[in-house]
């Protein structure tokens, strides 16, 4: 794994990209460090298949990975 400037449980902001300008905490480091998951930024609409714990399906809002280099982390 590579060495990051960006750690799990970090505060970050997102510094490029659609999400500009918006923060949140990183829940996950993705693909040999190169990606971060971050609460509440980049959502993806996932649809999800009837089950036998969702009997109608459902459409729930799922956080994306983002490269790190469009995070900073804050002080």
């Amino acid at each position: 794994m590579a060495k990051s400037h960006i750690a799990t449980d970090d505060i970050v902001e997102v510094i490029a990209g659609a999400h500009k300008g918006e923060t949140g905490k990183v829940l996950q480091i993705v693909g040999k460090g190169e990606r971060a998951v971050v609460e509440g930024v980049n959502l993806c609409t996932k649809h999800m298949k009837r089950s036998q714990d969702n009997p109608e399906g459902a459409i729930i809002d799922k956080e994306a990975p983002i490269h790190i280099s469009n995070l900073r982390r804050q002080e």
